[in-house]
């Protein structure tokens, strides 16, 4: 299992995850822990690109950080991902939106390094 702690602001992200079998599950969590949404990255091996779709509960806003985590980890990693993300900071500023997208960018990136 890997795990990485990061601080964001008011909040502490852990992104957790393993393996099953050939494929990876990940989960990004926050504050009040909950699925906001979730992300399926495949690689495609006759292209050599790797693609995602996600599914996010109404009101929420993790698809981003999903559909772009699974995509870059299928990428590297060549298997099926899934990324899921659940992050809730009560009276959340658009700064510390920006706060917590950029910390989880740069654990995945960690992540994605500790995959190689």
């Amino acid at each position: 299992m890997i795990s990485i702690t990061k601080e964001a602001g008011r909040v502490q992200l852990i992104l957790k995850g393993e393996s099953i079998g050939n494929d990876m599950f990940f989960v990004l969590s926050g504050g009040r822990e909950h699925i906001g949404a979730v992300a399926m990255g495949i690689y495609d091996t006759e292209s050599f690109r790797a693609s995602a779709s996600v599914i996010s509960a109404p009101g929420h806003r993790e698809d981003e950080i999903v559909l772009r985590g699974a995509r870059k980890i299928s990428a590297v990693t060549h298997c099926t991902t899934v990324f899921m993300a659940g992050i809730h900071v009560e009276n959340i500023t658009p700064e510390e939106i920006q706060i917590i997208v950029k910390a989880s960018e740069e654990m995945i990136d960690e992540l994605i390094g500790l995959l190689r």
